[in-house]
């Protein structure tokens, strides 16, 4: 190179960190008794924060799965290709029990522990979580049919990643998706046209067109179809037991715009033989176990973009100086740094939180079970549409160095938007709460139960929580109202978890901006007098 070309003050790669060296997760581990757990997290957290583990990723992206629909003599395979990097990936989660591997372990905080280490994988690569986390969620649906789901579950739950198309009972592990969306409907399932026709050996054959089925190379799907008594729930093996191929073709991958490493396809039922799941003509109902699943980990999967996003921004604040002084130096970086750290600790805090609930549902605490309805639909709503303004301010804060593919920030950028949509939009989300707040009023009881948990030591959290109260009880117009009032529900939830558990800097910080009308529009618009510099170090990277 010639001599003017000298590289400095541009910061090196972060590499060789412990992903789950976070505190936010940590406590939340051991309060949702999950601490026995914590090696575990931190042997992952430590790959995950390798070179190695960062290229992964990245291969898997520029390397996207590619749709092979017959082979070199003209059969019909439907077969999609993905990058070894996409099978590392996915054989690291399934070792270590990030799929469904939590239903056969007996545990208190077995489903914590999985939530933990699904945030500290994801941070690595979002798309490859999207089989492992429909997996996840398959288990409690099957369970409807308690015949089809002792022959299948220890084959979901078992650690050991066995890619291929084959009969799914002559398998070692499996994995299993979702195809529900048609084009006609979208998260209106009940418009579903496909049908379902009583077939031999007490299955059905189903005919029909399906918009989204995410990871069509999983070996068994959930899907809703119309049978004779109704919109039914359906499981389909890609594979029959005899070793042919189910009559489903895969039509096309879908073009998306981030979630790039992930198959999502079209496909086509041909007469495809399915199982029935669950009561015929109660669909909806039985599916709607694997919907709660994906959405607790649509959750988590933000949490984890906030973080991979602000560890990124800190550690380049740390490294970078402009105008005589490093970043992180500098008044306004802090004040944005800071603020990006109360949102993904509250997020945090939140998930695991929301996994505790998972949890002792499972195990029969019925109070818990009411809460996690509501508060389940609640976080899904607000952590995952703040992704998106999360990931562009930490990506900023890199500046033009963030805005190229090489920093993963774009990346991160891409996928911010996914999981707000995933599972139903928005609107989707803020309407279930709603519904939920009517037809359950143990659950609204539950989750205005855990908000009190913290009244009593912030004027500002009991006057929002106040507030609230007056929302729950004015219905007028509330369909047209449901955002400020679901929005002002997870606020108030992330508040009530940080006043007890964080410390005092963070909770006063989080509760002055975020209910006590003292933040602006924008991060970095956080209080005078905020202790910034005791947030940001529970937002810094840590050595490995």
């Amino acid at each position: 190179m010639p001599p003017t070309h000298e590289v400095f003050n541009q910061p090196e790669p972060l590499e060789n960190h412990d992903v789950a060296a976070d505190p936010a997760l940590l406590s939340g581990l051991e309060r949702e008794e999950a601490g026995w757990a914590a090696a575990e997290v931190h042997e992952l957290g430590r790959l995950a924060g390798t070179a190695r583990a960062q290229a992964w990723g990245e291969q898997a992206n520029a390397n996207e799965p590619v749709l092979r629909t017959h082979d070199r003599y003209g059969h019909r395979v439907d077969e999609v290709d993905f990058h070894p990097a996409w099978h590392v990936l996915m054989d690291t989660a399934v070792t270590h029990g990030l799929h469904a591997a939590p239903w056969a372990d007996d545990r208190a905080g077995a489903h914590v522990a999985r939530a933990a280490k699904f945030y500290t994988w994801s941070q690595v690569e979002n798309g490859h979580g999207c089989p492992i986390s429909m997996t996840y969620a398959s288990v409690p649906a099957l369970r409807h049919s308690p015949d089809l789901a002792a022959r299948l579950e220890p084959l979901l739950s078992a650690r050991t990643y066995d890619f291929g198309l084959r009969p799914p009972e002559s398998k070692s592990g499996l994995l299993a998706g979702m195809s529900m969306t048609e084009k006609q409907g979208g998260s209106d399932v009940r418009a579903n046209t496909t049908r379902a026709v009583p077939a031999e050996s007490g299955g059905y054959r189903l005919t029909g067109h399906k918009w989204f089925t995410s990871a069509p190379m999983g070996d068994l799907f959930l899907t809703l179809a119309q049978s004779p008594d109704g919109l039914s729930c359906f499981l389909v093996p890609r594979v029959l037991e005899d070793g042919t191929r189910n009559a489903l073709a895969i039509q096309r991958i879908k073009d998306k715009l981030g979630n790039r490493s992930n198959a999502s396809a079209e496909v086509e039922y041909d007469g495809a033989w399915a199982w029935p799941v669950g009561e015929p003509g109660r669909g909806v109902r039985t599916i709607i176990e694997m919907v709660n699943g994906t959405r607790l980990d649509c959750v988590i999967g933000s949490a984890a973009g906030m973080r991979a996003g602000l560890v990124q921004a800190v550690h380049h604040a740390c490294r970078r100086r402009a105008f005589g002084s490093a970043l992180i130096d500098q008044p306004l970086m802090r004040n944005v740094l800071a603020d990006l750290t109360l949102e993904s600790e509250a997020a945090t805090a939140l998930m695991m939180r929301l996994a505790g609930a998972a949890d002792r549902a499972v195990r029969g605490d019925e109070g818990e079970a009411a809460f996690r309805r509501i508060a389940v639909a609640v976080g899904k709503f607000w952590v995952t549409k703040r992704l998106a303004a999360h990931s562009a301010e930490a990506l900023e804060c890199l500046g033009g160095n963030g805005y190229v593919e090489e920093s993963g920030m774009p990346r991160l950028f891409r996928e911010s938007p996914l999981n707000s949509i995933w599972e139903g939009s928005g609107n989707v989300a803020a309407l279930d709460v709603l519904r939920a707040l009517g037809r359950h009023p143990e659950g609204a009881e539950a989750f205005v139960g855990e908000l009190r948990r913290a009244e009593g030591v912030d004027p500002r959290f009991d006057d929002a929580l106040k507030g609230l109260l007056d929302l729950l009880h004015d219905t007028e117009e509330i369909e047209f109202r449901a955002r400020r009032l679901v929005e002002s529900m997870a606020l108030l939830l992330q508040a009530s978890l940080l006043i007890r558990h964080s410390p005092g800097p963070v909770a006063d910080a989080f509760t002055a901006s975020r209910l006590g009308g003292d933040w602006g529009r924008v991060f970095g618009t956080l209080p005078r007098g905020t202790d910034t510099a005791a947030i940001i170090d529970r937002g810094s990277p840590k050595p490995a």
